[in-house]
């Protein structure tokens, strides 16, 4: 395939649906409630923080960019209880408000799992390598604008508006260079490692080798004794 007519893959808002499907999915799965987003995308010429907490990660590699997502104080703890409720946690257990440094805590636990499935998918989809920096997640009263530290030749930055079961909002913003990703090899994207199966090829690999060298030492024992005559 010539590099001239290879199509192109992926743009940037191909990116960033990979990224919100990884927030849908993501939080979904650890808060076992539904998680939707918007249709329709934003065109932004600037990212910021904004009440009631927002949370921001730096992207490197390949390419560069910043990823926020703003939440709103029902929408925090909607998602923070929901996600503790889920791993069996009692209910007075529980901070009562979005002020305390648990649902930050917490907050900032789930947004590294959404950008690690990210990350991980840039890698299976894109045959590319991205690295994240640790979550940053901070409580804030007024709005705060953020840019991206690195050499972008032509940023873009985009807004997608969240809803969650109780139609609390949030809102995830992303800047990036403009990116497109040209096939010009054919390959299929690697499928996602099942942990079950893995942890399951775990549990049985250690066990065949015992019964593999069981059998073998029968083996050359009866051979020793046949020797002898036994």
């Amino acid at each position: 395939m010539s590099p001239h007519n290879a199509p192109i893959i992926h743009r940037t808002e191909d990116v960033l649906v990979s990224l919100c499907n990884s927030v849908s999915r993501v939080l979904q799965v650890a808060t076992q409630c539904p998680i939707q987003y918007s249709g329709m995308v934003q065109r932004i010429t600037k990212t910021s923080l904004k009440p009631d907490i927002g949370c921001f990660v730096l992207i490197d590699g390949s390419f560069s960019g910043l990823i926020i997502i703003n939440f709103s104080a029902d929408a925090a703890m909607e998602l923070y209880r929901s996600y503790l409720l889920s791993m069996g946690m009692a209910e007075s257990d529980l901070a009562s408000s979005y002020t305390s440094d648990e649902v930050s805590n917490v907050m900032g636990e789930l947004m590294n799992q959404v950008v690690g499935d990210f990350t991980s998918k840039v890698q299976r989809e894109m045959q590319t390598h991205i690295t994240q920096s640790q979550p940053k997640m901070i409580r804030l009263n007024k709005q705060v604008n953020l840019s991206v530290d690195a050499n972008l030749d032509a940023p873009e930055a985009r807004r997608v508006t969240f809803y969650t079961g109780n139609n609390n909002i949030f809102y995830l913003e992303m800047a990036v260079d403009h990116t497109e990703f040209i096939k010009i090899v054919d390959f299929e994207p690697q499928e996602k490692p099942d942990p079950d199966a893995l942890m399951a090829q775990a549990q049985h690999a250690p066990a065949a080798a015992p019964a593999a060298a069981v059998a073998t030492q029968a083996d050359e024992t009866d051979d020793l004794l046949k020797s002898l005559g036994l």
